[in-house]
């Protein structure tokens, strides 16, 4: 059965939670625990390296830290995943694409 990609139109405004990871480690209960001001943790990614951009948990794009207006920002460099799934969505891009993240302005929330 093949679903209309105009039929679900309808989850276009369902919120979605968008993270960045810049990277990881392993460490033990321990050395959590003797963690606090000035502690140095370092990370697996190199710093000239992407970061995964991810939706609800699932890695959807690569990307780089970009200041924008005295905030952090994120430039979208690739998205990632099937091909077959960016051209279904009308994405059409199989990598290099770029764009800005629009940065919502916390003042306008907080006047609501």
């Amino acid at each position: 059965m093949n679903i209309h990609p105009r039929s679900l139109d309808f989850l276009r405004d369902v919120d979605v939670r968008l993270s960045v990871e810049l990277g990881r480690t392993h460490l033990t209960l321990r050395e959590v625990l003797a963690l606090g001001p000035e502690s140095l943790v370092v990370l697996d990614r190199m710093t000239d390296e992407l970061l995964d951009v991810m939706v609800n948990g699932k890695a959807i794009a690569k990307g780089e830290v970009i200041a924008h207006n005295g905030r952090f920002g994120l430039r979208i460099v690739e998205m990632t995943g099937h091909e077959s799934d960016g051209a279904a969505a009308g994405g059409g891009h199989s990598g290099g694409a770029t764009g800005d993240a629009v940065l919502p302005d916390p003042a306008a929330s907080d006047a609501e």
